[in-house]
């Protein structure tokens, strides 16, 4: 990565600040990497026994310097302190590190950090400029507050499962955590947000986030829909849905060889173009009313030919479509090199793992973050060392 900024050249955003990641698996370790990747000076906060519980979750039998490779997918870049937050040593020491923080992040359940004595009033008190991210699946308060925040499950109450698929498919989740890295998204958003008040009052704040707040952020279009047409449920299409409130010929085909994603077309040039009359008896309101119909005779058409020979027919027309790629042939294209958004990232031994990095550019340079993730309690004696004697 020759246009990469890196952390050792000390220009980015966030350089200088201290951020305390209590987080686990996803979504809070996921946003405490993105501060990372901006020059946060990131310490993971982690139970002296199995640290992370995502250290374990071995994904595909694929593991690095010691842990689970996934692991390093959310931690590359930071710093861990092994602590016993039920012992009263270390909850002493955690809380001057406190003092000395920007940002803290967690995922506990509702009331865990309170019960710890590390609850929002209580760490306010101990650092009135503090910036507290509290991650939960459903909010603080109601009849699920207590239920698992699990990125599928979330999907399955919100009805995201009950969009996905065509009308003959029972429900279809996304096939990665959508929501969890969505949610991360959402807590830097806030955490920058409060950063910048602070810098003009002085003081922190608090930044809550949820899964199920995410993904009805992100089904806003739909749920907007049907929150506004007296409560009649989306209704998938037969063939190639891909977004229930988009009219025929919207979503993905088989061709010849292949799939082929076709967007938004008016009904007369996709006639045209598919060379298809039936297509041309249709007016354009029936786009909705009759889709499924519509939809079998597009499909019926593109089956007829290569995935390349309707690119050929289609592009040059203004038309927006794209072959549907698996990852061997995504990475292996010219636009996937051209985003410069892998990187390497090495472990203390010297091993290698390619991961991604950060999705924007600073000063026109991709940021890269080149460290691996901590060993478990490898910073420890370094932080807690550097800092003032603790009482209990």
């Amino acid at each position: 990565m020759p246009d990469a900024i890196t952390h050792d050249q000390l220009d980015l955003p966030l350089a200088g600040l201290r951020v305390l990641d209590f987080a686990q698996f996803l979504a809070g370790p996921v946003a405490a990497m993105r501060l990372a990747d901006l020059g946060a000076e990131v310490i993971k906060i982690e139970r002296p026994t199995g640290g992370d519980l995502c250290r374990s979750m071995v994904v595909n039998g694929q593991s690095f310097d010691q842990d689970s490779l996934v692991f390093h997918t959310f931690n590359r870049g930071k710093k861990s302190v092994a602590a016993n937050l039920k012992d009263e040593t270390d909850l002493a020491r955690v809380r001057a590190l406190i003092e000395s923080a920007d940002v803290m992040i967690h995922n506990f359940r509702p009331g865990v950090m309170e019960r710890i004595g590390l609850g929002y009033e209580t760490v306010r008190e101990l650092n009135p400029r503090l910036v507290c991210g509290a991650v939960s699946g459903y909010g603080t308060t109601g009849p699920w507050v207590g239920k698992p925040g699990q990125d599928l499950l979330v999907q399955s109450l919100s009805g995201i499962a009950w969009l996905n698929g065509n009308a003959g498919d029972g429900p279809v989740p996304t096939g990665f955590a959508m929501l969890d890295v969505a949610t991360a998204g959402n807590l830097v958003q806030g955490i920058l947000a409060c950063l910048l008040r602070r810098s003009v009052s002085g003081k922190g704040g608090l930044v809550e986030v949820d899964l199920m707040s995410a993904a009805l952020d992100m089904t806003s279009e739909q749920l907007t829909c049907f929150l506004n047409d007296n409560g009649r449920a989306p209704k998938r299409h037969a063939i190639g849905n891909a977004n229930p409130y988009q009219p025929a010929p919207y979503g993905i085909y088989k061709t010849a060889d292949g799939y082929l994603a076709f967007a938004m077309t008016p009904l007369a040039t996709v006639a045209e173009l598919l060379d298809a009359p039936e297509i041309a008896t249709y007016d354009q309101s029936e786009a909705f009313e009759k889709l499924d119909e519509i939809k079998a005779i597009v499909a019926r058409y593109f089956a007829g030919k290569t995935t390349q020979a309707w690119l050929d027919i289609l592009e040059p027309a203004g038309i927006w479509c794209a072959p549907v790629l698996d990852w061997p042939e995504f990475v292996a294209t010219d636009g996937f090199k051209a985003l410069d958004k892998v990187q390497s990232i090495t472990a203390p031994d010297g091993a290698q793992a390619q991961t991604t990095c950060c999705p924007f550019r600073i000063d026109g340079k991709t940021v890269a973050n080149p460290k691996a993730a901590p060993r478990l309690g490898a910073d420890t004696e370094a932080v807690f060392g550097a800092m003032a004697p603790a009482s209990a």
